[in-house]
Parts: C-alpha cells; structure tokens; sequence
C-alpha cells in the first residue's frame, strides 16, 4: 500500500471508518513489525478523526501488572497506568470496552492531559483472546464517542490483535 491516506471529505463518521478500515487492513497485512503497525494504525486515526490523543498502552512485560505507553499520536502521555486504575486500566481488568462521556464523571479518572474530556478505550487481545494492551482515544470535547466509535475501534483493535507477535 502507499503510505498515502484517503479520507472522505464527510462528517459522517460511519463513512470516514468505513472508508479507512481497508486502507488500515492494508497498512498491517504487509507489514511484521508490531510497532511499526501500532504507530501507522495511531496515525490514521489522528489524522482522519483530529482527535485530541490516539494510542495505545501495552501489559508490561516486567511484571504484568501494569499498562506501559506504545506508540501514540498527540500530547505526552502517562507512562504507566496501573491495572484497574484510570479508564485504560478498568478496560484491561473488565476486558470490555468503555466508553467515557464525561472523564469528570469516571471514578479514578487519570488526566493524563486536562484537555481531555471524553474517551473511549478498547481491549487489544491475541488471538488467543488474551488483554495485551488497550487502544486509548481521547477528545477535548465530552461526549464525543459513541456506538459507531466503539463498532470501528473494536474492529480495528482486531486487527491489531491478529498482527500481534510477542
């Protein structure tokens, strides 16, 4: 695939993920390094969405209790989050996605950046559906996510999961 991105020129969310997600498809089936997937995947949705923080946080290998920075697009960010602290740490003990209207309203809320105002987070699981990581969107606008973010991130986050090597 050429490194170039193609995104319609829509405000219907639906259409931009629809559009994307094969380009996404793409960029990971012909490529084996992780990282390299990760940090192209991040930059998709940065540059398609403008959303204020795209990332994810991986299960440390230290000692498996805790969510370490991978690539991301945006403001620096938290190194690591503990499990089941914070929106991204409460995905990866739950193993569901959470989708945060408001990030005053979730208890032990981490800001990472005050700019954040919604977010949602996505398990990433191996193929043996196993939590590796989490995909981590943030906006600066509350309620800015909804069931079509959480349609097309899941899927994505599948995709990331299939690419995934240890």
């Amino acid at each position: 695939m050429s490194e170039e991105l193609h995104i319609p020129k829509t405000n219907n969310r639906a259409e931009i993920y629809a559009a994307l997600m094969p380009q996404i498809e793409a960029l990971v089936q012909g490529e084996k390094d992780f990282i390299a997937n990760t940090a192209n995947v991040m930059a998709v949705l940065k540059e398609a969405f403008q959303f204020l923080w795209v990332g994810c946080y991986f299960v440390s290998k230290d000692n498996g209790n805790e969510l370490v920075l991978g690539p991301f697009q945006g403001p620096v960010a938290c190194t690591r989050i503990a499990k089941g602290k914070g929106v991204c740490g409460t995905a990866w003990a739950t193993d569901e996605t959470i989708l945060v209207e408001d990030v005053e309203q979730f208890p032990g809320h981490i800001a990472c950046s005050s700019l954040s105002k919604s977010e949602i987070v996505v398990p990433l699981r191996k193929k043996d559906n196993s939590v590796f990581g989490v995909l981590d969107v943030d906006s600066e606008m509350p309620n800015h996510f909804s069931e079509i973010d959480k349609k097309y991130l899941e899927q994505i986050a599948v995709l990331l999961g299939d690419v995934f090597y240890e």
